[in-house]
């Protein structure tokens, strides 16, 4: 099952870290933000991945394109007889990987239109090249088989940046609840799609994926909700790259199953 990553995007709201880089190759505990998140993937068994690449793309091609020697250490002999050897330990995941252009400025749902010819199998997933999460993939794909439906929106219930407090009208505070989960279920990306969604993605490159394409999938009856339950962090501002970075580093990385 083919994985499509959503790389190409600007984030403009991480500027300190994205004029100088795709925001999928910010870096958390000394590594992309994009190798976290298809390391989930490799545990659960999907080594297959297609990079829907756009702004500063090429920074994301020469990772791949030099990733030994990103990763390892390395012997070069140079001149007449060039080779490289790579020391240290192989990767634990056989990833294969489609770094695929879909422009600059093209929105989700061109850019996902664009990769058709190299998504391979009838069922698929996409998700975003910032979402961390610890979902159990295994568990979604089989809620996806046994619906039956076209598609399938991974959900969570977002948890408030603020306490939440209960005032009477004297003004006393009747309960507090310091960043409490606040109602309702928000899209958190890992999206499981049947191929025929590619019929639904008609708009050319401005097409937005999460706007017309999965309003008339709802409006058909044809998608469906995961739950999870578990953790999800949308790495979206400086603020939340610092916060990522201090999990790692206390050893509380909530999203590191492997």
């Amino acid at each position: 099952m083919d994985v499509v990553i959503l790389c190409g995007g600007q984030g403009a709201r991480m500027r300190e870290e994205t004029e100088y880089r795709p925001k999928p190759m910010v870096e958390v505990g000394g590594r992309p933000l994009l190798w976290h998140i298809m390391r989930l993937f490799g545990h659960h068994g999907l080594n297959r991945f297609v990079l829907c690449l756009g702004y500063k793309g090429s920074m994301i091609k020469d990772y791949f394109l030099n990733y030994e020697a990103m990763t390892q250490d390395c012997t070069v002999a140079v001149g007449g007889r060039r080779q490289v050897w790579y020391h240290g330990n192989s990767e634990p995941f056989d990833f294969e990987v489609t770094l695929a252009d879909t422009g600059v400025d093209t929105m989700t749902g061109g850019r996902v239109k664009r990769v058709e010819q190299h998504v391979k199998g009838d069922t698929f997933i996409v998700t975003y090249g910032d979402g961390l999460a610890d979902i159990d993939i295994g568990k979604l794909v089989a809620f996806h088989k046994a619906h039956g439906k076209l598609a399938t929106v991974t959900t969570v219930q977002p948890v408030s940046r603020f306490g939440i407090t209960m005032i009477d009208d004297q003004s006393r505070v009747t309960s507090f609840s310091e960043k409490p989960k606040v109602e309702g279920w928000v899209s958190a990306g890992f999206l499981v799609f049947n191929r025929h969604i590619f019929d639904y993605l008609k708009g050319g490159d401005k097409e937005i994926l999460e706007q017309e394409p999965l309003e008339r999938l709802a409006a058909e009856g044809q998608l469906m909700a995961y739950k999870h339950d578990g953790f999800f962090f949308p790495v979206d501002t400086y603020r939340d790259y610092l916060y990522v970075n201090e999990m790692w580093k206390d050893g509380e990385a909530a999203w590191k199953v492997w």
